[in-house]
């Protein structure tokens, strides 16, 4: 039997639903005098428009193509010729019985199921591209990859093109391997993606199929392995610097996500996933030097971003800092100019803010599902929780600082005046140390903490937190609520002269 040998092509069904990309496929195989077998309008290309002979499948099968083309391949004829093993007694008595001769060559491009998925199509429109013969063909070429080549989409026709060409038609054991994981890994995907639409949504099982990969240079670390599968050129188009990192990747991703939050002229900085510079403005470019100004030690080496376009005199500025990453909508000639002067800076222009509607991390054997936090309520949906109430312009700070706390490592304070983050405490052990942590930042840079306003990403515990905010001159707070002890807080607040108000919903960030 043979089964790890090289084999000379000699006979390939050819089936696609793009007819143009498998032109160049076609006639390498033509110039190897290999027989072609096609179907309705994949034949009527490769007779009209190539000009090469080709046997129409019904005259395998002797039956025609049939409600409406849903059946056309799928017949013994086709698939005992795709499945047999030449050499085995069993099943070259079984071809010569029933008349079959063995196709050692499939090559299909699948009704566009996804894309059409993509582009809104209707309901009725989606059915009709889910592939029925297509996707058999492939999985019965692939599974006889001893025997058979197997083509499973039109991304693969340049490849295999050239080794028809380069090898004379002559198909080596471990092409035929390597392709016969490529074809059940485009069926797999394909069927993930059929399956997502037609579950609704349900939970009872998790399937996700994403298949670009992106080999990274490590992972967190120089001895750690990375990659990424995703589309990053739908988020946003890289201009200049070296490829993104593991690292990098995280930071752009906080960093997309705390923008989302803000409509006015926003500038942030990021650092290790977390924001350290937060300012929004009548102008980015105030916003830029507010938000360097809340942390600048920190901002070293950070992420920068901008929702709005960056000017060359803009970019003067930045440029003075030592930066990984610059994200904005737009940049000008004369920003890209300056910028790039040193050749490792990454410059993203974004497509847009928008975040993804789920959120996945792998765990212990498994995975963890959860919707995206995109809750951020307003203050006409808070509880006023004490005697005073926050003025205006303390009400816009909540907003802010409950904006840029969500997306803070818990425990996490947030400290803001006039909105500008003045100080962040983040991923520590008790809320009292995360609410330190933030007064210790404020401090250290100078700035000045009466009449600021704090947001917690999760209740009080005791009344503690809200006794040293008050200590430092903060006058208004937001917080979840739903502590047993909230009354303790409230209490004291209104001993003070401060406001707090709860807004029902955590946002604990692990």
């Amino acid at each position: 039997m043979e089964t790890h040998i090289n084999k000379k092509l000699s006979r390939a069904l050819i089936s696609v639903y793009d007819k143009e990309p498998a032109r160049e496929l076609v006639k390498a195989l033509h110039a190897q005098n290999v027989e072609i077998i096609s179907t309705g309008g994949t034949m009527q290309f490769i007779r009209d428009e190539l000009d090469i002979p080709v046997t129409p499948v019904e005259e395998l099968t002797t039956y025609p193509s049939i409600l409406g083309g849903r059946v056309k391949t799928l017949h013994p004829a086709v698939f005992g010729g795709i499945l047999c093993r030449p050499g085995t007694e069993t099943d070259d008595e079984a071809l010569n019985e029933y008349h079959i001769h063995a196709i050692d060559m499939v090559v299909v491009d699948l009704y566009p199921f996804e894309k059409t998925l993509l582009s809104g199509g209707s309901h009725d429109e989606l059915i009709e591209k889910i592939d029925i013969g297509g996707i058999s063909l492939i999985r019965a070429a692939a599974k006889n990859f001893r025997h058979v080549l197997v083509v499973p989409s039109s991304d693969y026709f340049g490849e295999i093109t050239k080794l028809v060409e380069v090898h004379e038609g002559v198909i080596s054991p471990a092409v035929r391997r390597k392709m016969a994981a490529v074809a059940f890994h485009v069926s797999s995907h394909y069927d993930t993606a059929i399956f997502g639409y037609m579950n609704n949504g349900e939970l009872d099982v998790f399937k996700e199929s994403i298949p670009d990969a992106h080999p990274l240079r490590y992972g967190e670390n120089p001895h750690q392995q990375g990659c990424f599968y995703g589309k990053l050129e739908e988020i946003f188009e890289q201009i200049s610097g070296k490829p993104l990192s593991y690292n990098n990747l995280l930071d752009v991703d906080a960093a997309m996500g705390l923008m989302a939050e803000y409509y006015a002229p926003t500038f942030a900085i990021i650092k290790h996933t977390n924001p350290c510079g937060v300012a929004s403005r009548p102008s980015i470019d105030e916003a830029w030097r507010d938000a360097l100004a809340g942390d600048p030690v920190s901002a070293f080496g950070g992420i920068l971003i901008a929702n709005r376009d960056i000017s060359g005199e803009m970019a003067e500025q930045i440029s003075d800092l030592f930066f990984e990453v610059l994200i904005a909508p737009g940049f000008d000639e004369k920003s890209i100019e300056v910028l790039t002067k040193k050749k490792n800076r990454i410059l993203l222009r974004t497509k847009s803010f928008i975040t993804p509607e789920v959120r996945y991390r792998s765990i212990l054997n498994g995975v963890l599902w959860q919707t995206q936090d995109h809750k951020n309520s307003l203050p006409d949906q808070w509880q006023m929780a004490t005697v005073r109430h926050p003025s205006e312009e303390e009400e816009r700070d909540l907003v802010f600082a409950n904006s840029v706390v969500k997306h803070l490592k818990s425990n996490a304070i947030a400290l803001v005046k006039d909105a500008m983050l003045l100080g962040s405490g983040m991923g520590q052990t008790s809320r009292i140390d995360a609410l330190k942590q933030a007064i210790e930042k404020a401090q250290s840079q100078g700035h000045d903490l009466q009449g600021a306003v704090m947001a917690s990403d999760a209740f009080f515990p005791f009344p503690d937190s809200v006794e040293i905010a008050h200590r430092h001159g903060i006058r208004a707070v937001v917080q979840p609520g739903g502590s047993v002890k909230d009354k303790a807080s409230v209490d004291f607040c209104n001993e003070s002269g401060m406001a707090m108000a709860f807004t029902g919903n955590r946002h604990f960030k692990h």
